[in-house]
């Protein structure tokens, strides 16, 4: 750091000395850094426990429930045709069962997009727990169905 002597007349020096006081704010700066604690961001989660090693896996289910919608705008529960009362009906049996079936939906690309609303909305109101969509690979390109005129 530079530093002034003075003049050669012998007059004293007005000007302050600022060296000690920047000494200071050094000093003053790395301690309130080293107090700072450190910025962690942790995002804590419960992550289930592994299985014991020599625990048998639980059998796969092999009851399987599929709801398809034809192109004339039909409910069919397992291939047999049923309405709206009888689907809720059927899940509401299902969801009592040990363990719960899965529940495949399947819907046609000619049909009504009011039916497979309503029915989507009757199968979560059923609180289904097993439930997935099959057949969306036919959709796997843009544009139109493969059955589609």
């Amino acid at each position: 750091m530079a530093m002034s002597a003075g003049k050669d007349d012998g007059e004293p020096m007005s000007e302050m000395n600022t060296t000690p006081l920047i000494d200071v704010m050094l000093v003053l700066l790395i301690m309130f850094i080293i107090t700072i604690p450190v910025a962690t961001h942790a995002v804590n989660i419960d992550l289930p426990s592994p299985p014991p090693p020599n625990m048998p896996k639980p059998p796969v289910d092999p009851i399987k429930n599929k709801v398809v919608l034809t192109p004339d705008n039909q409910i069919l529960w397992n291939g047999t045709p049923i309405d709206r009362s009888v689907l809720a009906a059927n899940l509401k049996a299902s969801r009592s069962m040990t363990p719960e079936p899965e529940l495949q939906f399947e819907p046609d690309a000619q049909s009504g997009y009011e039916l497979a609303a309503n029915v989507l909305n009757i199968i979560k109101a059923s609180e289904v727990t097993k439930f997935g969509f099959v057949g969306n690979e036919r959709y796997a390109s843009f544009g139109k169905a493969p059955n589609a005129k």
